[in-house]
């Protein structure tokens, strides 16, 4: 057994004082082969802006961030209250290493304490190993926009994600 798993592993929700870390982690993780935008905020205001405190649950080993999974309405409508748009990221040294399915298990207990039913996502058909991670935790594929974006020299399908609960 690899020792760094061995390792206790915290999660919890996000504040303030985690901006400056969870930039260098989406810095890391977000790529033009997992993302058709790169998340880049300019200064830790706007990151706050985008991603308030509270709208992340964040896994934490030996006082790092090795990974969150952000969540929000996809609407500001009550009649949408009912479901949480969501991203995740683990950090590279991290990956394979159940941070992900640890994330996932805490976000669908905070979610079903606010009265959420329905998890969504967006996802590359390129990044073969986040839709193999969805898949196996349960998501189902509910569209496809076929040859949504051209990236590095390809059309690539933007997949929509749907976790019942």
């Amino acid at each position: 057994m690899n020792m760094q798993s061995a390792v206790p592993l915290t999660i919890r929700l996000s504040t303030m004082k985690d901006a400056r870390e969870l930039m260098m982690l989406d810095q890391l993780v977000w790529n033009e082969r997992n993302t058709p935008s790169i998340l880049c905020c300019s200064s830790r205001r706007q990151y706050l802006q985008s991603s308030p405190p509270g709208s992340q649950l964040l896994a934490i080993q030996q006082n790092q961030i090795c990974g969150y999974v952000g969540f929000g309405h996809p609407h500001p409508l009550e009649i949408s209250r009912h479901v949480y748009d969501i991203h995740i990221a683990v950090h590279p040294h991290y990956q394979r290493r159940n941070i992900g399915t640890q994330l996932m298990d805490a976000l669908c207990m905070h979610a079903h304490t606010q009265q959420v039913r329905k998890l969504t996502l967006r996802v590359l058909s390129t990044n073969t190993e986040a839709v193999h991670f969805y898949d196996k935790y349960g998501f189902v594929e509910n569209g496809r926009l076929q040859e949504q974006f051209y990236m590095n020299g390809q059309y690539v399908d933007d997949i929509f994600m749907t976790y019942w609960l």
